[in-house]
């Protein structure tokens, strides 16, 4: 994703129920229901799409204001993560997406994992995932909390310290719980890593 990205939207997706509410002589509020956009590269992939019950778009500020938004990120033609919020922006020619307020990132795996948070921001001329404020991992195997996190393209969330993470027994009860240093959750082997700032400590659980 580092080689893209004049995006490309499809704007008859979203022009069908358009109210313009002109502000002043230049800024005009273009009020959207039922936004549907998707979002693709310059090569036609497919990057994310936005759908929200209620939004509005900005013509000084070139971006949207939504609400109750639910986000699907792709890698190809397969959903890779569902986030839904509160509220969300969309800015800077559609490459900044931050989300506000209840943030629930998923995968759609049938066991999935989920991720909470206060706020996520995503520039996707990177490839990483910044959130914020009450961190919640949690599956059938782990629960991990911290008050930040990043999530990376290779399916690593970096959870930041200090970091409490509490084991799941077979009947889903917590069977420990500890705190420790930076930890990392591999969603793709789904492993745990923990390391200590001197290098001195490091362990790895499997699930």
């Amino acid at each position: 994703m580092n080689n893209i990205y004049r995006l490309i939207i499809f704007l008859p997706l979203f022009m069908i129920g358009c109210a313009p509410n002109v502000i002043d002589e230049n800024k005009v509020i273009q009020k959207i229901e039922s936004l549907d956009m998707t979002i693709f590269s310059k090569r036609g992939d497919k990057i994310y799409s936005i759908t929200s019950p209620k939004s509005s778009y900005d013509n000084l500020e070139l971006g949207f204001e939504l609400k109750k938004p639910i986000i699907n990120i792709f890698n190809g033609e397969e959903t890779k993560y569902i986030i839904s919020s509160e509220e969300s922006t969309l800015s800077d020619n559609n490459k900044l997406l931050k989300l506000k307020g209840n943030v629930k990132l998923k995968t759609p795996k049938k066991d999935g994992d989920f991720l909470y948070a206060d706020n996520f921001i995503w520039n996707i001329e990177n490839t990483n995932y910044l959130l914020e404020g009450n961190i919640r991992f949690e599956n059938q195997n782990i629960i991990l909390n911290s008050g930040k996190a990043i999530l990376g393209s290779d399916n690593i969330i970096e959870f930041f310290n200090p970091v409490k993470y509490i084991i799941k027994e077979e009947n889903n009860e917590n069977k420990f719980e500890i705190n420790s240093e930076n930890a990392y959750y591999n969603l793709t082997t789904e492993s745990v890593s923990f390391k200590a700032k001197d290098n001195r400590v490091k362990s790895i659980i499997y699930f």
